[in-house]
């Protein structure tokens, strides 16, 4: 990556928001002077979609600065960076609305939108099935009608990013991993991470055919197990789990066995995926966005945290096994997750190469300063 070995949060931000906009030239030129909506801008991805575009922003002329709007219910709470963001700057524009209700009435035109307004963590999506499949349906289709209209209108698409995610693929046959774009799945409609799983499927049905139906520039993002900076500790996620026993003194505590593996994507590499996908990917076409590698256990990531932690803070604790409260926790929770990224790469020239032991360290660094989240 070609990064320092920062020692604050701060640090840590300002060199992935240069590494992000060093990576996006060419994706932040197109976006140039143009008006740009992110849906759900105040959640974990919004974190660097918001700031790296505030950051390109204040390296260009007034005319060609991206006029970007966020929209969000503010569901888990009104995050501080956000308001400061958006406060220092006329081009950044919050709005409150929740994507499950009809649009404003006074929406300006927007040639980009983004739709990362989902809950995706299984904790809180169990909480709220019926909300979540509205946000991932019923709230896709109110924004792809609105996209639909600006052509209808004679009005600039100039490119929709719906996020789906890496659970569509479920849990893969071992002959399907590492896993393509063109594997369709093995997924429960009925289990509790279906309200999850299966309203992404769903909403990829309907963005593959409205952009071949009405011709538009639409195309999802399948993101694999994303981690870093903006990830709540609250989130209830692995690795801001493992930062939490870390930074309360506790061991780390693994809910399952060790056993089943993922790789995980650094979010500055994530987050130059996803503008790509955005402003050059294919009409109607997936793109998996994470790492290829190294596909590793659960148990190797605790132990990879905690060799982090000692070496920042001199942490003493080990990696224990614990059970979950929760009875349905690792109920089709997938045993492997690795994709194949050679389609983003070819197409896009998405190339991600933040390796986990620098982005876990990173990582640690950014939550030992963001130890409280807002909730509400």
């Amino acid at each position: 990556m070609g990064l320092t070995q920062p020692l604050t949060a701060a640090e840590v931000v300002s060199e992935d928001l240069d590494y992000i906009c060093g990576n996006l030239s060419e994706e932040f030129g197109r976006m140039e002077g143009k008006n740009l909506l992110i849906v759900g801008g105040a959640g974990f991805l919004g974190y660097y979609l918001v700031q790296s575009v505030h950051r390109w922003n204040g390296q260009m002329d007034p005319a060609r600065r991206i006029r970007l709007t966020v929209f969000d219910n503010f569901g888990r709470g009104r995050p501080q960076w956000l308001t400061d963001v958006a406060d220092g700057s006329e081009w950044i524009t919050l709005q409150r609305h929740d994507i499950r209700d009809p649009l404003p009435a006074d929406m300006a035109d927007y040639p980009y939108v983004v739709h990362a307004a989902s809950i995706a963590s299984p904790i809180y999506y169990r909480k709220d099935p019926i909300g979540t499949m509205d946000g991932n349906v019923n709230g896709l289709r109110t924004l792809l009608d609105y996209f639909l209209a600006q052509k209808e209108a004679g009005k600039e698409t100039g490119g929709f990013l719906f996020f789906s995610s890496s659970e569509i693929y479920g849990d893969p046959f071992p002959q399907f991993i590492p896993t393509t774009e063109e594997y369709w799945g093995n997924v429960s409609c009925t289990g509790p991470r279906a309200c999850y799983d299966e309203s992404k499927r769903y909403g990829e049905t309907l963005c593959v055919n409205f952009a071949r139906q009405y011709g538009l520039p639409i195309a999802m993002a399948r993101p694999f197990n994303n981690y870093g900076p903006g990830l709540k500790i609250t989130d209830a996620r692995v690795l801001p789990d493992f930062a939490r026993n870390i930074l309360s003194g506790q061991d780390v505590v693994m809910l399952s066995d060790g056993a089943p593996t993922r790789t995980f994507c650094y979010v500055a590499d994530a987050v130059c995926g996803y503008y790509k996908v955005l402003t050059r990917g294919r009409p109607g076409e997936p793109y998996n966005i994470g790492q290829e590698r190294p596909e590793i256990s659960m148990k190797k990531l605790a132990q990879i945290t905690v060799d982090a932690a000692r070496e920042l803070f001199g942490y003493e604790g080990r990696v224990v096994t614990g059970v979950s409260d929760d009875a349905e926790y690792l109920t089709d929770n997938p045993n492997r997750r690795c994709p194949v990224i050679e389609k983003a790469r070819r197409e896009l020239g998405y190339n991600p190469t933040v390796d986990v032991h620098d982005g876990v360290r990173r990582a640690l660094i950014w939550y030992r300063e963001n130890q409280t989240a807002e909730e509400r």
